[in-house]
């Protein structure tokens, strides 16, 4: 009971962090054109995370199972892992989910944009090896259908941002020909309201499609340890606590990513926004419709680099651009080194001992990346000043990326 105790209390954190690492996704564009104020868009955003977890729970049950076999063809945990009543399926979660909250705190201190999925997956992968061995983890689909670290990490990491870039490209292309001739006064108020409903449309999707993620690994958790036996239903207070956990983390605002996001990549306008959260938005729901798991993260950076793109005289800062593909690519394998080495450790000890131990770790390890975080702390007060690179400007003047500040 203690280790399924620091297994739903730790899920619950990373949802949390998925919250505030993904609300940039929805609500960057708005905050930093001025068509939402910053506390009342992540408060928008959070009610409709919120509602978004309650909307669906067809992926719950399956995503430890989309690229990790803890799982048999019927849904049950794997009988292996059952042997000791299901300690070696939590370890297992436990650590992956770990390694899944380092990346993400860590790319939030570094104010980048990164996948929570893939996090979250990489975790999974890494302490799945360490525990199983290479055989433990579904590289490839059936076949029949694109699953596995291939078809739903790879592919969808390559293809959704140069999709969304295409598409927002487009859009803003067509918008700004088509109110060639309109006032620009009149235009940005005008799509400055038309952005308040795209913004919220991104979040109700990452609500439906995010939260689920959370609800799977503690269902399978419950049903390793047998305080859950419906394979085909996900308990009502983890469906509300996985709601919960994830609105709260988007009402906190992950400022520093929201700050990238909107001030780091474009200097962006109301219609190039409109069209970056339209683009979104079009992504996000026809990739879920058609079965393809993707990052939201990845088509919401493209979409916005697309709009810098599709408008002539917007300046993209390609420099940002490449350190957050760079963050792309390591997500993946540094999550999955952190999940193993989790599981090394909490091996290292047995018993209940371990999971403590790597929580532990854990709390420790956030805190000082928090602490850290406050040396050039950013939030809703001086989310919009000004871009300055701090890492570029550090470089030039020969101090500490921690020292060099922020506008």
């Amino acid at each position: 009971m203690v280790v399924l105790s620091l297994v739903v209390v730790t899920a619950l954190a990373f949802d949390f962090t998925n919250g505030f690492h993904d609300t940039g996704n929805a609500m960057a564009t708005s905050i930093a054109t001025g068509a939402l104020r910053p506390k009342p868009a992540v408060t928008l955003s959070a009610v409709l995370n919120l509602i978004g977890a309650f909307l669906s729970v067809e992926v719950a049950l399956t995503v430890t199972n989309a690229v990790v076999k803890l799982q048999d063809s019927s849904g049950a945990p794997r009988a292996e892992l059952l042997s000791d009543g299901g300690e070696g399926l939590l370890l297992i979660v436990l650590a992956g989910l770990v390694g899944a909250i380092v990346w993400n705190l860590a790319t939030w201190l570094w104010s980048l944009p990164s996948s929570s999925s893939h996090a979250l997956f990489g975790g999974l992968v890494g302490a799945t090896i360490a525990g199983l061995g290479f055989g433990g983890v579904k590289w490839v689909g059936d076949g029949t259908k694109l699953d596995g670290v291939v078809g739903k990490v790879v592919l969808p990491a390559l293809l959704s941002p140069a999709i969304a870039i295409m598409v927002a490209a487009l859009g803003t292309w067509l918008v700004f020909r088509i109110t060639k001739g309109v006032a620009q006064r009149y235009r940005e108020t005008a799509f400055r309201w038309g952005q308040i409903g795209s913004a919220s449309l991104v979040s109700l999707a990452h609500g439906t499609n995010d939260a689920q993620k959370t609800m799977g690994v503690i269902t399978l958790a419950l049903i390793a340890t047998g305080s859950w036996t419906d394979l085909g239903g996900v308990p009502l207070w983890v469906k509300v606590s996985c709601a919960v956990a994830i609105a709260l983390g988007t009402y906190v605002g992950g400022w520093r990513v929201i700050r990238t996001l909107g001030k780091g990549l474009v200097e962006i306008s109301a219609p190039q926004g409109m069209a970056a959260e339209s683009s979104s938005a079009a992504v996000i729901l026809a990739s879920s419709h058609l079965g393809f798991a993707l990052s939201t993260t990845h088509v919401a950076t493209g979409s916005i680099l697309g709009s810098g793109v599709g408008r002539r005289d917007s300046k993209v800062n390609w420099r940002v651009a490449g350190r957050m593909a760079v963050a792309w690519v390591v997500t993946l394998p540094a999550a999955a080194v952190v999940g193993a080495v989790m599981w090394f450790i909490g091996n290292l000890f047995g018993g209940f001992v371990g999971p403590l131990v790597i929580f532990g770790i854990l709390l420790a390890a956030s805190g000082w990346m928090y602490l850290h975080s406050r040396k050039s702390a950013v939030d809703h007060r001086n989310v919009n000043d000004d871009w300055v690179d701090e890492l570029a400007a550090s470089r030039e003047a020969g101090t500490p990326i921690s020292e060099a500040g922020r506008a």
